[in-house]
């Protein structure tokens, strides 16, 4: 099969190439970049990208897919038309499943479970411990023979230096990166926000910016102990974004990524109560949000992740201090990048192309994805910066609809995917 995506603008940030250009797939590989004038063959498929920005596939390098255990909130069948409809060609569940994916057979199941979808590709991520407890490590060569691509304990951070070198020195001899999501639990148990002056007019508990702080600073220095690779999921503090950046000057190997909704939002959007504000790490202040932007602009920050996490309508309409942390994000990530970074001058297109592709795809060693050279994997996102749409959580591909963004208009988003060399999702 051989399709040709035409008059597009073409950005691939490892291919150096930000231009005008036609691009050949055949067989699921691209074969040919073709001047726009320059001869096809006749028997290709034609997509007519004009006017729209073609970029390598979006990798998501944080969600969450409930399967196995929860499919009343997601399956991963539903989780990758999700993807798909929001521009990513590639999505890495987190393992906070039920039972957790600690071992290889649930990290098959899963692979499986996707190319049965037959729409985003699934690179699991493992976990660190056994049922993510913090106590045993789990088997991560065998995980990653089945697949897995980074290990995590996600929303349960690994509680202790001790087990956190050690598994810091057993990931590096897999080559696997460790990603932590960064929360001291001593410091922020019980708390439902951000700790400052909007937790306290609405009588809440805080989880402070401390709390992440100390927990980032904890892992970096393993890190520069270990020689292993670390990366910081989901960064929302002033603290730990400067933590990233002093460790990076001093070559300690550590990546990050940053959420849309924590360089959206802040702390003043929890003031109406709605559940949809309620995620962890909680939205933080305007001094944060600055920090997160100043780093996503120096390149501090590597990468956009969603952290898409769906939560069943029943648990969100608990009380504010009951209902789970969390909100989707798959299908408003590429709008809220467009919103808030590009058509305000944080970014370049090239930059935004890096951050949901190229660097994804170095960060968790993603062979032949995060660029379009000749012989690699088809994954392609196509967008039109200038398309103005409105988000309807109620028309979500997701079986979830926890999002503060319904209603939200957007002006750039994603008009087609194409997955493998196949267009699986199309405006």
């Amino acid at each position: 099969m051989k399709l040709l995506i035409k008059n597009g603008h073409l950005i691939d940030p490892i291919g150096q190439e930000n231009t005008g250009m036609n691009v050949l797939i055949e067989d699921g590989q691209v074969t040919a970049w073709l001047k726009q004038n320059e001869e096809a063959p006749a028997d290709a498929e034609v997509f007519d990208a004009s006017g729209c920005l073609v970029a390598p596939g979006f990798i998501d390098l944080h969600v969450h897919l409930r399967e196995p255990g929860q499919e009343h909130k997601e399956t991963i069948a539903t989780g990758c038309a999700s993807a798909v409809a929001g521009g990513w060609t590639s999505i890495c569940p987190m393992p906070n499943t039920n039972p957790i994916n600690d071992n290889a057979a649930i990290t098959r199941f899963m692979i499986e479970q996707a190319e049965h979808a037959g729409l985003a590709n699934v690179f699991p991520i493992g976990a660190i411990t056994k049922g993510s407890s913090g106590e045993q490590l789990a088997e991560m060569g065998e995980m990653k023979a089945a697949g897995a691509v980074a290990v995590s304990d996600d929303g349960r951070p690994v509680p202790t230096a001790g087990m956190m070198r050690r598994a810091m020195e057993y990931a590096r001899d897999f080559d696997l990166p460790v990603i932590d999501h960064c929360e001291d639990k001593s410091l922020s148990s019980g708390g439902v926000m951000h700790e400052g002056k909007v937790s306290l007019l609405l009588g809440m508990k805080g989880m402070p910016a401390l709390a992440e702080d100390i927990d980032a600073v904890r892992d970096i220095l393993l890190a520069k102990e270990t020689g292993s690779h670390i990366h910081i999921a989901h960064v929302s503090t002033k603290g730990a974004v400067e933590a990233v950046r002093r460790a990076k000057n001093e070559g300690i190997h550590v990546t990050t990524e940053v959420t849309p909704h924590h360089f959206t939002l802040t702390d003043k959007a929890v003031e109406g109560y709605d559940t949809n504000t309620k995620m962890a790490p909680p939205l933080r202040s305007e001094e944060h949000l600055e920090a997160v932007l100043e780093g996503i602009k120096d390149g501090t920050i590597d990468a956009i992740a969603t952290d898409h996490a769906p939560h069943h309508e029943d648990e969100k309409a608990l009380e504010y201090d009951a209902a789970p942390f969390g909100i989707t994000g798959l299908e408003t990530g590429v709008g809220l990048a467009f919103n808030e970074l590009v058509h305000k001058g944080i970014i370049s297109l090239e930059k935004l192309v890096e951050l949901c592709s190229s660097n994804p795809a170095k960060i968790f060693k993603l062979e032949g994805r995060g660029t379009l050279v000749k012989g690699s994997i088809a994954d392609v996102t196509i967008i039109d910066p200038e398309l103005e749409w409105t988000y309807k959580a109620n028309e979500s591909k997701s079986k979830s609809k926890n999002s503060p963004f319904d209603g939200w208009k957007f002006t750039g988003g994603v008009v087609a995917t194409i997955v493998g060399g196949k267009i699986v999702y199309q405006r």
